[in-house]
């Protein structure tokens, strides 16, 4: 009788030889497989040591950019350039013929500047006080006689209407002088010493100036004070804002020799009074 073989004795039997080696085949066969990624991590440290990025920004890398970037941008025209774009197609040299002393005929030249759709001409009653006859010329060329349509002997204003209109022509816009202070950019466009189309600049000097004219020795009130460049033949030329608005209508210069030229003080009449005479809205 043979004797069964105890549950205890046959667990305790010792693996098959063929399973442990089925365990060293897999291993073997994974050692490539680690050797390649070994490989590849020595291949990207390798790269990227003799490949390494680009060096971090610094403040003066930043710097440079910003200024390349500003040297390379055109820079807008400056405020006068624009001013005078603005108001040319609406200046007019006032030439004048008067009867003078003695006898002698006399010449004389002025500024003005178109401020309706009618082409009536703003200029300074002085400039056409005493003309026998008034000669107009167009910021287009054309050429026209003129009358005096009204006159404001209080502000030294006038209106001349055109006998022939210009066929081209823009009124001038009109600003607001009351915006004009102290330091504010200010342009004076006219015929300095009969040069036409002249500009010059410079900023409000005073408000409120008055001024007694030589002639008349009429009073002149509320000037707006200005040290733009202003010359025989600026007279009834338009003072400028710096979007190229006309705010006021050049009137005299002061000067306390007997010179008649410019030493740093010119006066203009506030466009809201000047503009009355025209029928324009007054102040």
């Amino acid at each position: 009788m043979i004797a069964p073989i105890a549950p205890d004795d046959a667990s305790r039997q010792p693996e098959p030889p063929r399973r442990r080696r089925s365990g060293r085949e897999a291993a073997r066969r994974a050692g490539p497989f680690l050797g390649g990624i070994v490989a590849a991590l020595i291949a990207v440290a390798a790269w990227t040591s003799l490949n390494p990025g680009p060096p971090p920004l610094t403040s003066q890398d930043v710097n440079d950019a910003v200024a390349s970037a500003l040297a390379s941008v055109t820079p807008p025209p400056p405020n006068g350039q624009l001013a005078y774009v603005a108001i040319h197609p609406s200046l007019v040299v006032i030439e004048t013929d008067e009867a003078g002393t003695g006898g002698n005929p006399g010449h004389g030249i002025g500024s003005g500047v178109i401020v309706n759709d009618a082409a009536a001409v703003l200029t300074a009653l002085h400039v056409v006080a005493d003309a026998t006859s008034i000669k107009l010329t167009f910021a287009d060329g054309s050429v026209s006689t003129a009358t005096v349509a009204a006159r404001q002997p209080e502000n030294d204003i006038a209106v001349l209407q055109p006998d022939t209109p210009p066929i081209n022509f823009a009124p001038a816009v009109l600003g607001n002088p009351g915006s004009m202070q102290i330091g504010s950019e200010a342009y004076v466009v006219g015929t300095p010493f009969g040069l036409a189309g002249s500009l010059s600049a410079g900023v409000v000097s005073a408000r409120d100036r008055s001024f007694v004219e030589p002639e008349t020795k009429q009073t002149i009130r509320g000037l707006i004070q200005v040290d733009a460049a202003i010359n025989p033949g600026n007279s009834g030329g338009p003072l400028l804002d710096r979007y190229g608005r006309v705010v006021g209508i050049v009137t005299a210069l002061i000067n306390p020799t007997n010179d008649d030229v410019f030493i740093g003080i010119g006066l203009a009449v506030p466009i809201d009074v000047a503009g009355g005479a025209a029928g324009l809205p007054q102040a």
